[in-house]
């Protein structure tokens, strides 16, 4: 059973956790390369990181940048950020609110699928949510969990993904709309979608949730569907 090492970060600064993220990864390749080139057997560490960001728009490596609706000046007078960043996917939104996480895993140490990998992730997010009495699905062609999924014209997005992976080391993540403003969505066309909205766990359910015990069953989700053990550090 892989170990995983857990930390929580609260109002984690945007770059300072992608910085963060890059060095454990660029870490685990370094020493993957070394394992190969010297036939020995150095211990990889995984890691999982849940934090939440202040107000900050990211956009994807195969994103468009017009899907960012405000100009500079905009984003500076609201107090938002704004980073073209290595992940995959479109443009989202993080801010408080709202569960972020970000897994670091070797996944030589689990499975070598990136499609099962990221099924996994919704998989962990889907069972948290039923858990709330959330009913969420997949929508067919899109990454990410959604509620009214088998309804197209109903659907909406309660949870983004966008990963990288460089070695069978991934990096970025998910993030869970708790109790997160989603007006900040509506300055940008979320995901790269047009014609679909988003929501959050607090819409569906009318009322203010509690981000710790999102936080708790979700991380009882993940080490189950990984099989994983999780250390708090």
């Amino acid at each position: 059973m892989p170990r995983v090492s857990y930390r929580y970060i609260k109002s984690a600064a945007y770059k300072e956790t992608w910085d963060l993220q890059q060095a454990l990864l660029d870490q685990a390749v370094a020493i993957k390369m070394q394992n190969r080139k010297e036939g020995i057997v150095l211990p990889i560490e995984n890691h999982l990181i849940f934090c939440d960001h202040p107000h900050v728009y990211t956009l994807g490596k195969s994103g468009e940048e017009n899907h960012l609706l405000l100009n500079n000046q905009s984003l500076k007078e609201k107090g938002v950020e704004f980073f073209k960043i290595n992940r995959g996917g479109d443009i989202t939104y993080h801010g408080p609110g709202q569960l972020v996480g970000y897994p670091i895993l070797d996944l030589e140490q689990f499975f070598t699928d990136i499609h099962k990998y990221l099924r996994f992730l919704e998989q962990a997010v889907i069972d948290t949510l039923a858990e709330f009495g959330i009913q969420a699905g997949r929508y067919d062609g899109f990454t990410g969990v959604w509620i009214d999924a088998d309804n197209p014209s109903k659907a909406r997005k309660i949870c983004a993904m966008g990963v990288r992976c460089s070695r069978w080391v991934t990096m970025h993540g998910f993030a869970l709309n708790i109790n997160t403003d989603l007006n900040y969505f509506n300055h940008i066309v979320p995901c790269g979608i047009l014609d679909k909205g988003v929501t959050s766990m607090q819409q569906e359910l009318k009322k203010h949730v509690d981000e710790a015990l999102v936080q708790q069953i979700l991380l009882e989700k993940l080490a189950a569907h990984f099989d994983m053990q999780i250390i708090q550090i």
